[in-house]
């Protein structure tokens, strides 16, 4: 190994970190679904030549990034170095080795410097439709969601696999949008190769072992002499979720060492008939994001500050399906790891964990109804997400109608009219809906929707919180539950199923709201008072303050 002192070897780290942002950007400019462009579902990092990931965006998802630190792995032990080519660029969509569905695509393309495989950059972003069933939950098994992709070569020196690109248009209700988000990818993947040589060459590097260890050892120092500061012992939680045709229960037991911390599922419910099943990679994605969001915080995700981390489960729960269960809509449940895992780390370190958030993202997967494409209707498929509110933080209140744990933004009214035959009528924050406490829990909102063409369409719903509230820390409130309905009804709709929307309906969604942190009679009174005039706490909503109204 080269030998480079301290201060140079950060100024490269550094740079790596730019190169990979650019690349992440790269891949949002070039995408054609609104749900990358707009809402940022992707991931991108810069791999070493052993596959460890040394680098990733901030711009991304827990569930792309945190996966593709092992599917490189997958896909480099898949395919011999000595095998590959310049320009060669390898991709898979198996859930079970990529990030957890199908409709994520991961792609991998090898970086050669002198000849020589010196990296692999690497990105994953979501494809609105790959045929089956559709974006849903209503799958039977993985074969009902769309068409599975083994780890295969996506482009040869260069030149895409025209065959592959044709088979992947004929099962896609969305083929350009497809073939437009492919593409995008392949260009992140190059960006990302390309950025990476200039920086070798402007730093006269052959290699990056000298820097991947500096960079993987020092972060690895720092997280466990972060996690030296936890409380050794075992911490236990349960949440009880909606589920699907019944309600579940999520069990974690935290066990802390000195120097590594360990996750396991047991005693979690079995899988659903249902495509709420979620792999173990995409679990352990989100569960170990949760606890970096409290423990060593400040270190970059890399392979280094991972390493100290392990999740498992028995086989068959429902945080570690198994092939062939459904997996569609594995982010509900996946997404809900955050707060399991936070209430258990509560226990060691009460006074820096939030309380429970609203989570799982409202994403409402919706394309046109099956007769609409016989009589020559408008077709399409989009998936708008929705977020609620997140749990009250220790020193602070919630944040509304914001993604925690995903960070996916949420959809914009003007983009989903402009793709969908939809007309949004009313978004706007639920008061009250925060929990209550000295620090109120973040709102959620309200969407109002109809067709706007006359035909019906078809929205596949996979939402949880409408039963089992996100609860508050320190004596703090529960936030308010999501409610999904039609106008003119007075049942509420179930969060799971296929929802035909007729059209003369008005679809009415609410989001879940955050929980509340400590004791609501310890509210600042002009907190509270800003909050009346602000709209989001009603003179009805402030008894809960314990105040005079």
């Amino acid at each position: 190994m080269m030998t480079l002192s301290p201060a140079r070897l950060q100024v490269m780290w550094n740079r790596l970190l730019a190169v990979v942002e650019e690349q992440g950007q790269t891949l949002i400019r070039a995408a054609f679904s609104p749900i990358v462009r707009e809402c940022g579902d992707i991931s991108a990092g810069i791999f070493d030549a052993n596959g460890r990931m040394l680098a990733q965006a901030v711009t991304g998802t827990p569930g792309h990034i945190n996966t593709m630190a092992e599917a490189v792995q997958h896909l480099r032990a898949a395919f011999p170095v000595q095998d590959m080519k310049p320009g060669d660029i390898y991709m898979t969509n198996d859930p079970w080795l990529a990030s957890g569905h199908l409709n994520d695509f991961l792609l991998m393309m090898p970086a050669f410097r002198n000849g020589q495989v010196v990296g692999f950059t690497s990105c994953t972003s979501h494809l609105v439709d790959l045929g089956g069933l559709g974006m849903g939950p209503e799958g039977s098994d993985i074969y009902d969601e769309g068409l599975l992709i083994p780890p295969c070569k996506l482009v040869d020196q260069g030149v895409p696999n025209a065959l592959l690109l044709d088979i992947i248009r004929a099962n896609s209700r969305e083929p350009i949008a497809n073939e437009g988000d492919i593409y995008a990818l392949i260009a992140c993947c190059e960006a990302g190769v390309d950025r990476l040589l200039t920086m070798m060459e402007e730093f006269n590097l052959d290699d990056l072992d000298t820097l991947g260890a500096y960079i993987i050892g020092t972060s690895r120092r720092g997280t466990q002499a972060a996690i030296s500061e936890v409380p050794d012992g075992v911490y236990k939680n349960v949440l009880k979720m909606d589920g699907y045709e019944n309600e579940l229960e999520l069990h974690a037991t935290l066990t802390v060492y000195q120097d590594r911390m360990h996750v396991d599922f047991a005693g979690t419910s079995g899988c659903s008939r249902k495509g709420i099943n979620v792999p173990l990679n995409y679990a352990t994605a989100y569960t170990v994001f949760a606890l970096r969001c409290i423990v060593g915080s400040d270190i970059p995700n890399n392979a280094g500050s991972l390493e100290p981390f392990t999740v498992d489960g028995p086989k068959g729960c429902i945080l570690n399906a198994q092939r062939p269960v459904p997996v569609a809509m594995r982010h509900t449940l996946g997404q809900v790891t955050p707060d399991l895992v936070l209430g258990c780390l509560h226990q060691a370190l009460p006074d820096q964990v939030p309380a429970e958030g609203a989570s799982c993202m409202f994403d409402l997967p919706m394309r046109h109804a099956p007769e609409v494409a016989r009589d020559g209707g408008r077709e399409f498929a989009i998936e708008p997400v929705h977020n609620g509110g997140t749990g009250a933080r220790p020193h602070s209140d919630g944040l509304s109608a914001t993604a925690y744990p995903s960070g996916v933004f949420g959809s914009q009214v003007e983009i989903t009219e402009s793709v969908a035959p939809v007309t949004i009528w009313r978004r706007e924050l639920r008061p009250d809906s925060g929990g209550a406490g000295q620090y109120r829990g973040g709102l959620g909102q309200r969407i109002e929707m109809t067709s706007s063409n006359g035909a019906p369409f078809v929205v596949f719903l996979s939402v949880e919180r409408l039963k089992f509230p996100a609860l508050g820390r320190m004596g703090g409130g529960a936030g308010s539950p999501g409610r999904i309905r039609l106008r003119d009804s007075t049942g509420d709709i179930p969060g799971k199923g296929e929802l035909r929307v007729e059209p003369g309906d008005y679809l009415i969604f609410e989001t879940p709201g955050g929980g509340g942190f400590g004791d609501p009679k310890l509210r600042d009174p002009l907190s509270l008072d800003l909050d009346l005039k602000r709209g989001l706490v009603t003179p009805e909503g402030a008894k809960a303050y314990g105040g005079d109204t």
